[in-house]
């Protein structure tokens, strides 16, 4: 690999810039996968209301499924009428009530559909996905419940929850093909890499936001967000050729707060910081 210049070491230039935004809480950080650098970091073991970033565990359960022998990505399912929900996603609008299993995830990592959660969740079963995080070693990050609007009284209030230093571990683990197998990380990779978010920290790279995976101007992109009114969270790995940089920025702020544009101006400026590491 060639020499590249040393990574900053908890940079103040980016919690600096997060602390800006009045009435927000943070959990943030970025790490070279490689040499261990840390870019920046603000809070990392804060947990937060992470929306629909818990959705990868789901991902990841369904792929040590696979592994294990127990399910198949040919299997096909069919959505039930409780499982319809609009918003996110795409099958909402799409006539076909029976995908494979494989098309399914695929919906999930690429526009983060919530029929496809709602039916993968009922698939896998909600407790095996919370058990099979727990074993992977995630104390303070999983996914809570399925989608539900609106949200019936003894339910969990978020869908996800999370910590920047969990959720950097993740993506590490997931960029070095630990815990699947090699196959099954690639795909969960893969499924993440057509993700069509681009709007926070992930911004700041300058990609197609529909054609992103594989090398763009030598910028490789995978990640995974999350969005709702009092959210905005934005996790994965972006590389070279020659540098990996693990990241997860987490915002919350309380209801009726209007502060979703200075949050997002944030975000890109801790993409920037990444894109400065990487290219120049």
């Amino acid at each position: 690999m060639p020499d590249r210049a040393p990574i900053s070491i908890n940079s103040p230039e980016i919690p600096d810039r997060l602390r800006e935004v009045a009435g927000v809480d943070w959990s943030a950080l970025a790490v070279d996968l490689d040499s261990g650098g840390v870019l920046f970091e603000l809070d990392a073991e804060r947990v937060c209301d992470t929306a629909s970033v818990g959705k990868i565990f789901l991902l990841h359960r369904l792929l040590a499924e696979v592994d294990a022998g127990t399910r198949s990505l040919e299997e096909r399912v069919t959505r039930r009428p409780a499982e319809w929900m609009d918003n996110s996603g795409l099958w909402y609008l799409l006539q076909q009530d029976e995908l494979s299993l494989y098309d399914v995830a695929a919906l999930i990592g690429a526009v983060s559909d919530n029929a496809a959660t709602n039916t993968m969740v009922r698939v896998i079963g909600l407790d095996a996905v919370r058990e099979h995080t727990r074993e992977l070693g995630y104390q303070h990050s999983g996914l809570d419940d399925c989608v539900r609007w609106p949200i019936p009284p003894g339910y969990p209030v978020t869908l996800s929850h999370g910590s920047a230093a969990e959720l950097v571990r993740f993506c590490t683990r997931l960029a070095r093909r630990q815990d699947l197998s090699g196959a099954s990380a690639d795909l969960l990779q893969r499924w993440l890499g057509a993700g069509t978010d681009l709007s926070m920290v992930a911004s700041a790279f300058g990609l197609d936001p529909l054609a992103h995976y594989y090398f763009d101007r030598d910028i490789w992109l995978w990640n995974k967000t999350g969005t709702i009114s009092t959210v905005r969270a934005d996790i994965g790995v972006v590389m070279t050729p020659t540098r990996r940089i693990g990241y997860a920025v987490l915002a919350n702020w309380g209801s009726g707060r209007q502060v979703r544009d200075a949050v997002l101006a944030a975000m890109r400026e801790a993409g920037l910081a990444i894109r400065r590491q990487l290219v120049g």
